[in-house]
């Protein structure tokens, strides 16, 4: 008996501390430590064990983003003078259970069951099961696809598919205050992988990230982990510098320049970019990066872009047959096409038998609408009747 005794006496010291332990709702503002309105108007439950990050935002009704999966959840919330019949929306960043299936732990309750006016909103790719399980007890639900504007509780939110650690992912985004719900997209100091059984992807990941790049980002209110205030976007760029060390496969940091080089040669470009600017950042009279960077600039059709960056390394290798015909392609890029020829030019001069240089001539001469003159040229003529003359006469209407 005593030992019995000793034992429940070491559980309910053991839950008591469980319980200290486990989150509160606070105040988004309280946590943020801003005056801001907007995050004044939004309760914040960080995630506790297998339940992600839940946010509330109130106004004329209540909306919930992620409704997580702890059952004491709502209990909390409840006790705090929310009323079920309050919330009206259920936002949901992806489909994943520890973010998703709260969802079911709100519909339990008598009120909610009864009135059945709570609107599920998910991407269009949400997992089928749990659309099932929402049709089946008869409530709402809304599909998006991404670049919609969504009302939630007298806000406006942009929807953002952000695919790559599921293949439904949504960022929810507030231009006002630049303030994104990134669910598990982007985490402070952590990456989510990709879930393939949930199609997460890599690339999709990349396509994901780039997105939010593009916004002006500046608080981060993630799916785990508390939010970020003001350092939005370096939490973005370290998920991009993540996604980018998984792709050349490299767990510690590299040189910049030499991430660059091996995300060129897999093809990612603009992630090879965005490293030689890391690069130029420290150095900026680095000439592998600059001549890195210029290149992939052309391949990306940001030809403008690119040409200062040819015309530097000139000015330290005029006589660099590769530089000559990287500068020749990009002002055929910019449709300055006879300018190109003395590029192409310098290098026949240098070697007449240099095959790119003699396509590009006549690549560059045809567009210029000088056809005769293109088909002089033995080389070009060869590529013309095989793969180019259909591009180039598309390019020439």
């Amino acid at each position: 008996m005593p030992e019995i005794q000793e034992k429940e006496k070491r559980l309910e010291s053991q839950e008591k501390v469980e319980e200290a332990e486990r989150p509160t709702w606070k105040r988004l503002s309280d946590v943020l430590e801003t005056d801001d309105p907007f995050f004044n108007k939004i309760l914040f439950l960080q995630g506790y064990d297998f339940s992600s990050n839940i946010y509330v935002i109130m106004g004329d009704y209540v909306t919930i983003i992620d409704p997580g999966n702890d059952y004491t959840a709502f209990i909390q919330l409840f006790d705090a003078g929310i009323k079920p019949t309050d919330i009206k929306k259920i936002v949901i960043t992806h489909g994943h259970r520890d973010h998703v299936m709260g969802t079911f732990e709100l519909f339990r309750y008598s009120d909610i069951m009864q009135n059945r006016d709570i609107e599920v909103i998910l991407h269009k790719e949400g997992p089928f099961e749990f659309k099932e399980m929402i049709k089946k007890i008869e409530f709402p639900f809304k599909e998006i696809r991404g670049g919609e504007t969504i009302e939630v509780s007298g806000i406006e939110l942009e929807a953002i598919h952000t695919p790559g650690h599921t293949i439904d992912g949504v960022t929810y985004y507030h231009a006002p205050t630049k303030s994104a719900f990134t669910g598990d997209t982007v985490l402070p100091h952590a990456m989510a992988e990709p879930d393939k059984n949930a199609g997460g992807n890599l690339n999709y990941y990349f396509y994901g990230v780039k997105a939010l790049l593009n916004k002006d980002i500046q608080n981060i209110l993630p799916g785990h982990g508390l939010p970020v205030k003001e350092q939005g976007k370096i939490v973005l760029e370290q998920t991009y510098e993540s996604l980018m060390m998984k792709a050349i496969g490299v767990e510690k940091k590299i040189r910049w320049t030499d991430g660059a080089i091996q995300l060129a040669q897999k093809g990612l470009l603009e992630e090879a970019v965005f490293c030689c600017d890391k690069a130029l950042a420290f150095n900026p009279n680095d000439i592998q990066a600059i001549q890195l960077k210029a290149f992939c600039l052309t391949d990306l059709d940001k030809c403008e872009e690119a040409l200062p960056l040819f015309d530097t390394l000139l000015s330290e290798k005029k006589d660099d047959m590769g530089i000559l015909i990287g500068k020749g392609r990009a002002l055929m890029g910019v449709g300055r096409y006879l300018e190109a020829i003395e590029y192409f030019d310098k290098v026949l001069q240098i070697d007449p038998k240099v095959k790119d240089a003699q396509v590009l001539k006549g690549m560059a001469l045809y567009l210029a609408g000088k056809f005769e003159e293109a088909l002089e040229i033995e080389g070009f003529k060869e590529e013309f009747v095989g793969r180019f003359r259909e591009t180039l006469e598309r390019r020439a209407k």
